[in-house]
C-alpha cells in the first residue's frame, strides 16, 4: 500500500511539474507584438521662431503682460539628437536661432496666473508619449503646466514643474496612456477613426506663488519637441477616403 502510494505522488509531482512547465512558458507568437508596433521617434513641435504666433496673457486687474522673440537658445541642445521635422507646419529650412521670452509685470502678490498660448493649437503627429521643452525660469518659485488638447477638443493640464532653477533647463512630462475604454481620460485616439489621432498643444499656464508674484517676471522657451508612436502614421492605407465633408 505504502509503494502504491508513493507511486502515485511520484506521478503527481511530475503531471503538476509539467503542467507549471506548459503554463509559465511563454507564447513565441506573442513576442514582440507590443515592440514591433511601436514606432517611437523625436519630432519637433515648435522652433518659437515665427513672429506673432505665441502670445502672453494675464488677467487686467492682475498685471500687464507682453512677448516677443529673441535671439538665442540652450547650448546644451546641440548635443541632443536631432528630432525629425516631419510635421507640415514645420519647415526645416527655418533657422532655430530665436527664442520666445515672456515679460509680466505683477500689481500685487496673489494667486496669480500666466498664459502663453499659441495663435492656434498645434498637432503633433502619432501618438504622443513625452513632451519637453526648454526653459530659463529665473529661478522663482512658479509651476509650470502645458495645456493639450484631445481627440474629443478636451482641455487637460499636465505639470511640466517648478520654475526654481537659473539658466535653461529642459522641462518634460509623460503624457498618460489612453483608458481601455477609449472614452475617458486623455483620448489619443478613437477605433472609429484611423486617420485622425495625437494630441494638440494649445499653450503653457503659469501658476504664480503668491510670495514671489511681485515686480517684473521673465521666462523664456525654445525647442518644443515631443516623443511620439508614428506607428500607425506610417502604417495608414493611402487610399482611405478623407471624412468631414
Amino acid at each position: 500500500m505504502k509503494k502504491i502510494f508513493a507511486v502515485f505522488l511520484a506521478f503527481s509531482a511530475l503531471a503538476l511539474a509539467g503542467a507549471q512547465e506548459t503554463v509559465g512558458s511563454p507564447d513565441p507568437n506573442a513576442i514582440g507584438i507590443d515592440t514591433a508596433q511601436q514606432k517611437l521617434q523625436v519630432v519637433t513641435v515648435d522652433k518659437f521662431e515665427a513672429a506673432g504666433f505665441w502670445n502672453v496673457y494675464i488677467s487686467a486687474d492682475e498685471g500687464v503682460a507682453s512677448g516677443r522673440l529673441f535671439t538665442g537658445g540652450p547650448a546644451a541642445k546641440a548635443d541632443e539628437p536631432k528630432p525629425e521635422e516631419r510635421y507640415v507646419g514645420i519647415d526645416p529650412k527655418i533657422a532655430d536661432v530665436q527664442t520666445f521670452g515672456a515679460r509680466v509685470e505683477f500689481f500685487k502678490r496673489g494667486f496669480n496666473t500666466v498664459y502663453v498660448l499659441a495663435q492656434k493649437p498645434i498637432p503633433i503627429e502619432g501618438i504622443s508619449k513625452t513632451i519637453s521643452v526648454w526653459v530659463v525660469g529665473r529661478n522663482y518659485n512658479h509651476t509650470l503646466k502645458i495645456i493639450l488638447s484631445d481627440f474629443f477638443n478636451n482641455q487637460f493640464e499636465l505639470t511640466l514643474g517648478k520654475l526654481n532653477f537659473q539658466g535653461w533647463k529642459k522641462m518634460s512630462v509623460a503624457i498618460p496612456p489612453q483608458n481601455p475604454d477609449g472614452m475617458t481620460g486623455i483620448i489619443q485616439r478613437n477605433y472609429h477613426y484611423n486617420n485622425q489621432m495625437g494630441l494638440k498643444v494649445v499653450g503653457f499656464k503659469i501658476e504664480c506663488d503668491p510670495m514671489e508674484a511681485y515686480g517684473t517676471y521673465y521666462v523664456y522657451f525654445d525647442d518644443l519637441r515631443a516623443v511620439t508612436d508614428l506607428f500607425a502614421e506610417d502604417s495608414r492605407d493611402k487610399d482611405d477616403m478623407n471624412d468631414g465633408w
